[in-house]
């Protein structure tokens, strides 16, 4: 715990103008970011008696090593350059709302020659129009099956309108008239971006128009005896209408607004969101947070506008915001709004009428919404609690492994040897940590010297990072004692020793087996100061390896030889899911209903689990590969011209320089290559069909 008056900064150097200010932590991580109309003011109020202090503030400044800050022009700079920096450092101390849910919105792909309608989630895409969210994704495909009988937009996925296209008959929708059939040419592009812009026009409120439009056009149809058209017509304003009131109205001066509500305790606070367009409820959704800053309502709206609008632009934007408590800086965030609306935004408080009732109904979804959050939540915490304990006391630990570290070998028959690497921090997996190796130091299946290896690797990597930050200093070995395991790296077995190196692989490896372009390896960009969380520079409190007494004390040796004996060593075998101690000749066998045995499984599967998924990923790169790939200049389009000219790597290796010569682009030299790299490659055994014990010709483009 550190002493805030060791880093605290004299009143003077702290200019008095508006900013941004971050603390960080030992590591040099951000760990809060706030903005001030007054630094001078602000940051001084953190530095006053720690009992005058909130506690979740006073965690925060002891958990800090410095504090730093960053002067702007005027508060609404702040306010964004505040939001800027708490999605690029995701500080641990600052309010982050998250989903309770991924929200599906009714998405219209206006980017795309032809538009196409459908349900999306996750970020949003440029060029793309999006209405909700929905609470469900089949509420909006009854609202589109219904809406078009009237706009008859494409709705199908890529493979199928090119499929269409290829093969001129249009899908199911085309034949049934609820698509346009854009596909075969029934409606010119410029006519079908009409249909998906009314389409758009409609979902955006715009209802009236198109019915009394259809009503109209279909007392004339009558008037002139065409009933069928009529009646199909009739059909079409019934069916907009069901889609209208499936949105009741809950305005009736057809107002654009988002209303937001907040429910909170002492330690969480829930947000509502009611989404309203043209007078409706087009969508609802909800957030949940920890209330891990002294925060009051007003500060909760503040960060809540910030996350909700700040990657929003033009209409997403609407006219007013209602809330039940006014940000400290209204003003500031007003302008903010309006900035990226484009035009005037009205953020007040609801006091009488229709908004006011309807501001009633968000707060108690919000009440409810908080109530159900922490009856799970209590259920998981307490579980999740529990586990660790467990853990704790039968592995005979000081504390609760609050970040556990799990590692698993995964390979084919000794071939695309790999391992993973994941994290679990307070019982929930963090996958932003999760981490690959491959293993470089020898060839074949060994997967105690793989996970020495990978361990070796990981760990030295952590003192790196130590020694660069300067919380760690290699200890200079006295006269006649022999050098620190972490300052010389061990002999490596002779079978250990990497073969020469591929032409096309490049230089050899470094003496210590690393990589640089290899994905366990690549570190920040060079910024030593940048608050982010660097790779591997973080020790957890218990090793986790998937295996028996071999795999964990291979471990704890690649620890040992580094000098670090302050991280727990664990396995968990699969046979009969114990777990094996280091230099214990006898495994720790919990209950079978121990909350602590099922942590540690979950924690193994998912170690295994991302293992596998990296492993058959690179069988399948490596099954895909091809004696082309070795010659240099060649790329991946002349490849393809290559192979499309002669129908396969097969007839292409028979073919002569002058031959090969022949596609257009190849030069001589370039052949020459060609000839020579297909030359020196053994060809591929003919691939069997299993079921006939057939041998299948290779006369496509595959591999050889």
């Amino acid at each position: 715990m550190a002493d805030p008056s060791s880093y605290r900064p004299s009143p003077g150097q702290i200019p008095d103008s508006p900013g941004v200010y971050k603390f960080r932590d030992e590591h040099r991580r951000v760990i809060y970011v706030g903005k001030a109309k007054n630094l001078r003011q602000r940051v001084a109020s953190y530095f006053q008696d720690l009992a005058h202090l909130h506690p979740r503030t006073r965690t925060m400044v002891t958990t800090a090593s410095s504090v730093e800050w960053t002067v702007v022009s005027t508060e609404v700079e702040a306010l964004q350059l505040e939001y800027t920096w708490i999605k690029e450092f995701d500080p641990r101390f600052n309010v982050k709302y998250r989903d309770d849910k991924s929200y599906p919105y009714l998405a219209v792909t206006l980017n795309e020659e032809f538009p196409r309608v459908q349900v999306m989630r996750g970020a949003k895409k440029k060029g793309v129009r999006y209405f909700g969210p929905y609470g469900h994704a089949w509420a909006i495909r009854e609202t589109v099956d219904l809406m078009l009988r009237v706009f008859p937009v494409r709705t199908c996925s890529a493979g199928v309108f090119k499929n269409a296209a290829r093969t001129g008959r249009p899908c199911l929708l085309g034949y049934i008239d609820k698509c346009s059939a854009p596909c075969v040419g029934r409606v010119t592009p410029e006519e079908h971006r009409e249909l998906a812009e009314d389409f758009c026009d409609f979902m955006a409120g715009r209802t009236g128009t198109y019915i009394r439009r259809l009503e109209k056009d279909m007392m004339q149809a009558a008037e002139e005896m065409e009933y069928e058209r009529a009646a199909r017509l009739r059909d079409d304003a019934g069916a907009l209408k069901r889609a209208m009131e499936k949105s009741a109205v809950v305005l009736a001066d057809a107002t654009d607004a988002d209303l937001i509500a907040v429910a909170e305790d002492e330690l969480e606070a829930a947000l509502q969101i009611f989404h309203v367009r043209g007078g409706r409820v087009r969508g609802q959704r909800g957030w949940v947070t920890d209330k891990v800053e002294a925060v009051d309502t007003a500060g909760l709206v503040e960060h809540a506008l910030q996350q909700l609008y700040g990657e929003e632009r033009g209409d997403a934007v609407p006219k007013e915001v209602l809330v039940p408590a006014l940000p400290e800086d209204t003003e500031a965030v007003s302008q903010w709004l309006a900035e990226r609306r484009g035009a005037q935004v009205s953020l007040r408080i609801p006091q009488r009428g229709d908004k006011k009732d309807l501001m009633t109904t968000v707060q108690r979804n919000a009440q409810q919404a908080l109530g159900l959050h922490k009856t799970k939540r209590a259920s998981d915490l307490t579980t999740r609690s529990r586990a660790l304990e467990e853990i704790a006391e039968a592995l005979g630990l000081d504390a609760a492994p609050l970040r556990i570290e799990c590692y698993d070998i995964s390979h084919l028959q000794g071939d695309d040897v790999v391992a993973s690497m994941v994290v679990f921090e307070d019982g929930l997996a963090r996958k932003s940590e999760y981490r690959r190796f491959q293993i470089k130091g020898f060839e074949g299946q060994d997967d105690v010297r793989s996970m020495h290896e990978v361990i070796g690797r990981r760990f030295k990597r952590y003192l790196q990072e130590k020694e660069r930050t300067g919380e760690w200093e290699q200890p200079p070995p006295a006269s006649g004692e022999a050098p620190h395991p972490a300052q010389v790296p061990p002999a490596p077995h002779p079978a250990q020793v990497p073969p020469a190196p591929h032409p096309a692989q490049g230089a050899p490896l470094p003496a210590d087996g690393t990589d640089p372009r290899d994905t366990d390896l690549r570190g920040d960009d060079g910024r030593e100061d940048d608050g982010r969380p660097k790779r591997f520079a973080y020790p957890p409190q218990l090793v986790v390896v998937d295996g028996g007494q071999p795999q964990v004390a291979a471990a704890r040796r690649a620890l040992d030889e580094l000098g670090i004996d302050d991280i727990a060593v664990c396995g968990l075998a699969k046979r009969l899911e114990e777990v094996w101690l280091p230099d214990d000749d006898d495994p720790v066998v919990l209950p079978r209903s121990s909350e602590g045995l099922y942590l540690l499984q979950r924690v193994r599967d998912e170690a295994h689990r991302f293992a596998i998924t990296y492993q058959r990923s690179k069988r399948a790169k490596r099954i895909r590969s091809s004696p082309l790939d070795d010659v240099a200049g060649l790329g991946e389009t002349r490849k393809q011209a290559l192979i499309k000219h002669f129908g396969s790597v097969k007839k292409l290796r028979q073919a002569t320089i002058e031959e090969i010569c022949q596609v257009p682009g190849i030069g001589r030299r370039t052949a020459e290559s060609v000839a020579a790299a297909l030359a020196s490659a053994a060809p591929a055994a003919p691939a069997v069909n299993t079921a006939t014990g057939e041998i299948m010709e290779e006369d496509d483009g595959g591999t050889s």
